[in-house]
């Protein structure tokens, strides 16, 4: 049984920005990495590795 086998987590992610200006992360409101014109749920690199974290596949 392979990882892909048991974890359903939808690992997909906004494109990254070239530049400026930055989307805010919807937890903490700093920029992220991701353009301001994303519409979806944007987080920061520190809230974005503590939800990885936080929903990660136990095996």
């Amino acid at each position: 049984m392979s990882e892909d086998d048991y974890c359903l987590i939808d690992a997909t992610r906004p494109p990254r920005a070239q530049g400026p200006p930055y989307a805010e992360c919807v937890l903490c409101r700093e920029p992220t990495q991701y353009p301001e014109s994303y519409k979806g749920i944007t987080l920061c690199p520190v809230c974005e590795w503590q939800e990885a974290q936080r929903t990660a596949c136990s095996g």
